[in-house]
């Protein structure tokens, strides 16, 4: 038995890859980055329709339910997504920082 919140984790997994290919399309993902959203928006589905496959690894775990032991996967990778966009951000703040940098010097020496 299907309920809604398969479906529409189903009809979210199909946008997400459809929106996946559009970006690389445009060229804003390379193969290999395209290539492994696939393989985790296909993983999504596979687990949103299919739950109970993870049943062997809840029981391992000690976890009450399948939910709860999806809630703590998404709270990790949120927390892992979080950090690594946060340490992008700084580099870059520091690689603009050190052009500005340079900018105003050679800009400061023309004078």
């Amino acid at each position: 038995m299907v309920l809604g919140i398969q479906i529409a984790g189903l009809l979210f997994g199909l946008f997400m890859i459809y929106y996946s290919f559009i970006i690389y399309k445009r060229k804003e993902f390379a193969a290999i980055e395209f290539g492994l959203l696939l393989v985790f928006w296909l993983l999504f589905i596979i687990v949103s329709l299919f739950p109970y496959f993870l049943e062997p690894l809840v029981k391992s775990l000690n976890i009450a339910r399948t939910f709860d032991l999806l809630v703590i996967s998404g709270f990790i990778i949120l927390i892992a997504s979080v950090f690594y966009i946060y340490k992008i951000t700084r580099r870059n703040e520091k690689r603009l920082e050190k052009l500005v940098r340079e900018f105003a010097m050679k800009k400061n020496e023309r004078k």
